[in-house]
């Protein structure tokens, strides 16, 4: 069992940065990790996610250049600097990890999820 708690959401302004991170119990080995975000009405979708030596990443087409996924394995953390955001990029952030998969990119390749964190960017 891998238990998953976000923390560094908030209220920014448009431009500005935040940095989530996501610290990770229960197990000492994982394997890919990810942030995902769901704003009102949508469906969840991938931010970014990482492999379990940060050597491998992906990136959602939406943050290219503006995000950047990394993780800590000695604290079991995995972070996500958030920079120019924008309006659009509100909604709650959910940080992902899995025992198995290599590189996930859609939400059933994960089997552990953390309770989520509001980001909120006003204009």
């Amino acid at each position: 069992q891998v238990r998953l708690v976000e923390s560094g959401g908030g209220l920014v302004q448009a431009g500005n940065s935040l940095r989530l991170s996501c610290a990770a119990s229960g197990r000492t080995f994982i394997s890919a990790m990810g942030w995902f975000r769901q704003a009102p009405g949508k469906e969840r979708d991938v931010v970014a996610a990482i492999n379990w030596d940060g050597r491998s990443t992906y990136y959602a087409d939406f943050v290219k250049g503006r995000f950047t996924i990394s993780r800590d394995n000695a604290k079991n953390t995995v972070y996500l600097q958030m920079n120019s955001l924008k309006p659009e990029d509100t909604a709650v952030y959910y940080c992902a990890a899995d025992l198995g998969v290599r590189l996930g990119v859609r939400t059933d390749e994960y089997a552990y999820w953390g309770q989520g964190t509001q980001v909120t960017v006003s204009s």
